[in-house]
């Protein structure tokens, strides 16, 4: 990985859509099922929509019937970042992007083989650069 992305909150509303804002800036979440990719069976790889860093293969997304796009894997660990999120009463896990920053969801220990885990992502947090 390269050095992080360093960007002043006037420069990441101007280069975000105000849902991609409120997600990957402000940790926000979009609602199930109207996200672009919840369904998606497109291959390449999934970027952060914030910096294009490479973050999820396709061939680790999977159907977990939640309404946002789910994966079992990053394409490397050092990809993300994870953090012990206690809003709205729950214990979960943050993941964010190693390189911006950006809030891309949580991650869950539901998943399939082989590693268990679903990380659960907003659609608006991601770009899909097709194989």
């Amino acid at each position: 990985m390269t050095g992080k992305v360093r960007k002043s909150d006037a420069e990441w509303r101007a280069e975000l859509t105000p849902e991609q804002y409120h997600v990957l800036r402000e940790k926000g979440t979009e609602r199930a099922f109207t996200g672009k990719y919840w369904d998606s069976k497109e291959e390449g790889v999934y970027t952060c929509a914030g910096c294009g860093a490479e973050l999820f293969p396709s061939d680790t997304k999977y159907d977990s019937h939640c309404g946002w796009p789910s994966f079992y894997a990053p394409l490397d660990e050092e990809r993300v970042e994870k953090a012990l999120d206690l809003s709205y009463g729950v214990i979960r896990t943050e993941v964010t992007c190693s390189s911006c920053g950006g809030h891309l969801g949580h991650i869950f220990n539901d998943g399939p083989r082989p590693t268990g885990l679903r990380y659960c992502i907003n659609s608006a947090a991601l770009d899909l650069k097709k194989e």
